[in-house]
């Protein structure tokens, strides 16, 4: 969940750099904003974690955020000026180490959890789980998980040059 709050914390960098260059573009601007507002405002505590709805909240947070940068990106694509910028492309890499390190970790939390509901349910330790109140846990959903499973591509207007063929 660290990689989440890193995620946040690199979004008013970002939204300042993108803002000089596209004053504009207000609408994502403000999306990216709000969407990080709403997900740094959800803490992550065990309670939250045992409660569905509250865990489907945060991950709906986390979503739009997703989404908003997401959008981000793409306007400054419109702009090669701020493609060029040395602190806009040193955010853009940070961004997206970070993307990798929550899918790294949402992956390990994913495991976790399964483990944990197997034992939880599997003969003999379910017995102890139900005499001290263990519970199944809800695990982390992705909407979208084909869309967020790669790595963000990170373009400057050159084209990969094609592989050769053996």
């Amino acid at each position: 969940m660290n990689q989440y709050q890193r995620r946040a914390d690199l979004v008013p960098n970002l939204v300042n750099t993108v803002k000089g260059y596209a004053a504009h573009e207000e609408k994502v601007l403000n999306d990216v904003t709000q969407a990080r507002a709403a997900a740094g405002s959800i803490q992550v505590t065990p309670a939250v974690l045992n409660d569905p709805a509250a865990f489907a909240k945060y991950q709906q947070a986390q979503g739009a955020l997703s989404g908003a940068l997401s959008r981000l990106l793409a306007v400054s694509e419109n702009y090669p000026q701020l493609k060029a910028d040395a602190g806009f492309r040193d955010l853009q890499a940070q961004l997206e180490g970070t993307e990798n390190r929550i899918a790294v970790a949402r992956n390990r939390y994913i495991k976790a959890v399964q483990e944990y509901n197997v034992t939880v349910r599997s003969f003999p330790s379910n017995l102890t789980a139900k005499v001290f109140g263990f519970r199944t846990k809800p695990n982390f959903t992705v909407d979208n998980e084909k869309a967020i499973t790669p790595a963000p591509v990170v373009s400057f207007g050159t084209a990969p040059k094609p592989a050769v063929e053996k």
